[in-house]
């Protein structure tokens, strides 16, 4: 037979080294004790004996025989005996899994009273009230976690016990009222046919049990699951000696933080509740004093939790989140972690920390979050109003958060009346759609927030918002649109056009009214300045922004972005000025009518070009030619028949009849069964070079003029949809022909690259040839993982794709977080095989995974020159970027 393992550990034998296997609180008790603190003794049962609970329904073999031998150490350090009515010890039993899970385990307090001790101790210890109150609380929470009873059940009779004394609080019942509650409580476990056992014992070895099931309850399995924490990692049980706050006002509990948690200030912020154990504080039972208001009160006690902090704070050179008791006037320190703060008191305490000598600047890089960042830079809602919000009825829906952050703003259905509104107006609107197409990017543009009841994560309306900093939510399904009626409902509430509703993008919730909002100001945030710096020090991948227009590669350069590493230039020819140009353009009968039209354009699309490129100065620009399909700037097939039918029906009107059926000739001619792998990209170029040639001149005309006056230009021509050399080489020869000839009209040479985006399988394949033709690559992942899984990327998020992540058949949905395996390893192969030919190949990455933390630490270990983002997401990429390089200095620490 093998030996035994060691399942249980008195806090004198454990270490802040030995978190995996004593959980964080057990790690944190185990250290505090080897530092000389007061800690209560005890022990901790390892999280391996709670797997081999969670997976067997059992105990393994050993645990219970080694529970009573820490017992008896613990008894005889304390000097007390677990059930001895004479001198009985009590205690606690904890949850404390690696990671910090606030209140989403359970705790039972005050084991080892029972009927005969609590007859003895009422009698000897000269408190009668306090033994009463240490029993109905070991009822009340040994009935609600243990035996399962309703809450409900026990609070109702303290309730109502409450209410005949004069004050109604719990400190108002006498010693005569909690008796006659324990008496009361006792008839709710035989009301419910369960036992409360008089062995103390008995009462550990349940609790116990009743905390390692909590590890597998459902807000542990929500919070872990939001959290990203695996589910396998187990909690500890942590068995401690019980000190008392309640036993006058000599004693009391409360809780503190070294720092502010919601600024980062540095001093001691928490709160004291006098006469009261642990969780009175967490409940709220009673108004809790200041921390600061000890001072006054019991200035030794300050003095010596101050120190203990102090002490605490450098040791783990971190926040920390204090839990104390002070009984019959001496202070005993119950548990220490990292405590959880706000992305702003993240920042200051990882920057003021660096500036202290405390943690390199290293460290305070990797303490700072990508999310930290976002919720930083995005307008974000009071959290005391949304609570009340939340309190009043007014949460009308959920859908998914596509873009994070906060809007309040007037109901609008109509992208023009968005437009007038908002632009003409200066009125807040939230625009409110089934869902986006690119006509509606102009009333998105001057809107404060969009919701639609239908899309994904990588909709057009994600996307869009994301690139404008709007917060958006989409696929809110339980709301249904009226727009004949210009109104929503949800559920039995209806808004309607000119009512105000407040949508949260961070957390996709929905709320009828206003919600005041907090906004942001880059350029003050002092701490994030300093630690984005810092980080910018550290990283290796450089980071662009993706840009449409001269405003966007403004608000990139604010933000740090290092060029422009995508210009869609299909974006402005939906500027409304422009659009009945390219339709023009597009219907044209002859040749010489479709060269009249693209002639227009050229004076525009320069204008657009020179405008990025004075914005971004001397950085590269990345500009994609025309991508999409020509049909998609022309009106909806279905709305041109609907259309066509009504005015024949009329008999009225028609001049405007026949132009509705040559479009819809027009429209019809051109649709296809599959757009996405029709008629677009390169081989819109190839069967159209007018409409591509007409945009390269543009470019070198704008570059070209920038030059002379003394600028330096760096545009770098991406051709879109390559999966064949061939397609690469005949447009580049093309284009290039045009570039040349524009500067040999200008008389000067502009610093250029061409190059493709690697967004079909085949061309990540076949990336050595394309690299012959290629200067760079920059993969268009969103495209890559649609042709990669086989799925169209909005039909799959509305119908099935959540329900993949939901069930574990998907990790995570492959639009938001890069797919490795597949798509990775797509790029993998294409980074090497496009440097083996090229060895000199820039390669980025410009799809939206471009800002996803995750799919950056991929692209820094593949060898990515650059990631582009969204404007607003720079920030968020230049941390991300700097993790990723401090990861792989750090070397390897398991696998993906």
């Amino acid at each position: 037979m093998g030996v035994t393992p060691k399942f249980v550990y008195l806090f004198r034998e454990g270490s802040s080294k030995m978190r995996d296997l004593l959980g964080g609180k057990g790690a944190g008790l185990a250290e505090m004790t080897r530092l000389g603190l007061p800690v209560p003794p005890g022990f901790t049962i390892t999280t391996a004996a709670c797997n081999h609970f969670s997976s067997r329904g059992r105990f393994p073999p050993g645990l219970t025989s080694q529970i009573a031998a820490a017992l008896k150490r613990v008894e005889a350090q304390s000097k007390r005996r677990l059930g001895d009515p004479k001198n009985p010890l009590l205690v606690s039993v904890r949850s404390g899994a690696k990671f910090s899970m606030p209140g989403m385990m359970d705790t039972v307090l005050n084991i080892g009273l029972n009927d005969e001790v609590v007859e003895v101790l009422a009698r000897s210890s000269g408190n009668e009230r306090f033994v009463w109150d240490a029993y109905r609380r070991l009822l009340q929470m040994f009935g609600r976690i243990v035996r399962d009873i309703d809450p409900h059940r026990f609070e109702a009779v303290l309730d109502r016990w409450k209410a005949k004394t004069a004050g109604g609080k719990d400190t108002d019942l006498t010693a005569h009222d909690l008796r006659a509650i324990v008496g009361e409580f006792k008839g709710v476990f035989e009301d419910e046919r369960k036992e409360f056992p008089q062995e103390p014992r008995e009462q550990l070895i349940e609790a116990i049990k009743a905390v390692f099931e909590s590890w597998n309850g459902k807000r542990a399995v929500d919070y872990r699951n939001f959290h990203k924490i695996p589910h396998d990692l187990g909690t500890a049980a942590n068995v401690q000696t019980m000190v008392f706050g309640n036993l006058g006002d000599d004693s009391g509990t409360g809780v503190v933080f070294t720092r502010d948690p919601a600024t980062g200030e540095k001093g001691l912020y928490g709160e004291y509740l006098a006469n009261a154990q642990g969780e009175d504080v967490v409940a709220g039972i009673r108004t809790p004093l200041k921390v600061g208001q000890l001072r006054e009160r019991t200035p030794k006690i300050y003095r010596q939790l101050d120190a203990f902090a102090k002490k605490l704070e450098r040791h783990y050179r971190d926040l920390q989140d204090i839990e104390f008791t002070v009984e019959a006037g001496k202070l005993w320190i119950l548990q220490t972690r990292s405590g959880k703060r706000t992305a702003r008191a993240a920042v200051k305490v990882a920057v003021d920390m660096a500036d202290e000598k405390m943690i390199p600047r290293d460290e305070a890089v990797r303490r700072v979050e990508p999310a930290h960042v976002i919720q930083l830079l995005m307008p974000r809602f009071d959290e005391a109003a949304k609570a009340a919000a939340h309190r009043d009825g007014r949460y009308l829906a959920k859908g998914l958060n596509a873009s994070p952050g906060a809007a309040t703003g007037t109901v609008v259905f109509d992208p023009d009346e968005a437009q007038r509104m908002g632009r003409d107006e200066k009125k807040p609107v939230i625009l409110v759609r089934v869902e986006t197409s690119p006509d509606d990017v102009h009333g998105m543009l001057w809107s404060k927030g969009i919701l639609t009841t239908r899309g994904g994560a990588t909709s057009h309306a994600s996307v869009v918002a994301r690139g404008l900093g709007l917060p958006c939510i989409v696929g809110a399904e339980s709301i249904r649109v009226d727009y004949a009626d210009a109104s929503f409902s949800a559920g039995e509430v209806i808004v309607r056009r000119g009512d105000a509703i407040s949508i949260d993008g961070t957390t996709g919730e929905v709320f009828v009214g206003r919600i005041p909002t907090i906004d942001p100001d880059f350029k003050g945030e002092k701490e994030l300045l300093t630690i984005l710096s810092w980080a910018d020090g550290v990283r290796r991948l450089e980071v662009w922004a993706n840009a449409d227009y001269p405003r966007d590669a403004r608000r990139a350069r604010e933000f740090g972005a290092q060029g422009v590493g995508l210009c869609r230039t299909e974006h402005m020819f939906f500027e409304e000025d422009r659009l009945p140009i390219v339709q023009r353009m597009i219907l044209a009968g002859t040749e010489r009518e479709r060269q009249e039209a693209l002639d227009k354009l050229l004076p525009i699309q320069r204008g657009d070009f020179a405008g990025i490129f004075e914005a971004m100065g001397g950085l590269p620009v990345v500009i994609r030619l025309i991508d999409p399909p020509l049909h998609e700037f022309l009106p909806k097939y279905e709305d041109l028949l609907v259309e066509a039918t009504e005015l024949r029906i009329a008999g009225k009107d028609p001049e405007r009849l026949a132009e509705v059926e040559r479009l819809l000739k027009a429209v019809a001619a051109m649709r296809e069964q599959n757009p996405m792998l029709g008629l677009r990209g390169c081989r819109l170029g190839i069967m159209f070079p007018g409409v591509t040639e007409m945009q390269v001149r543009a470019i070198f005309e704008a570059a070209a003029d920038l030059k002379r006056a003394g600028e330096s230009p760096h545009p770098e021509i991406m051709i879109p949809l390559v999966g064949h050399v061939n397609e690469l080489r005949v447009e580049r020869e093309s284009l290039e022909r045009v570039a040349k000839q524009v500067m040999t009209e200008k008389g000067v040479k502009v610093d250029y690259k061409f190059g493709t985006m690697i967004e079909v399988p085949r061309g990540a394949l076949t990336a050595g040839e394309i690299a012959k033709y290629a200067e760079f690559f920059s993969f268009g992942t969103n495209d890559l993982t649609q042709m990669t899984f086989g799925y169209s990327r909005d039909d799959a998020e509305g119908k099935f794709l959540m329900a993949y992540v939901e069930r574990g058949i998907l990790p995570v949905n492959p639009f938001q977080v890069l797919d490795r395996a597949g798509v990775g390893e797509l790029m993998r192969v294409a980074v090497e095989r496009g440097r083996k030919t090229r060895p000199d190949l820039k390669v980025g990455i410009c799809g939206e995974h471009g800002g996803d933390p995750e799919s950056i630490a991929f692209c820094h270990e593949i060898g990515l020159k650059y990631v582009s983002c969204s404007p607003f997401r720079v920030p968020v990429a230049r941390i991300a970027a700097a993790h990723a390089a401090l990861r792989a200095k750090a070397g390897p620490k398991g696998t993906d």
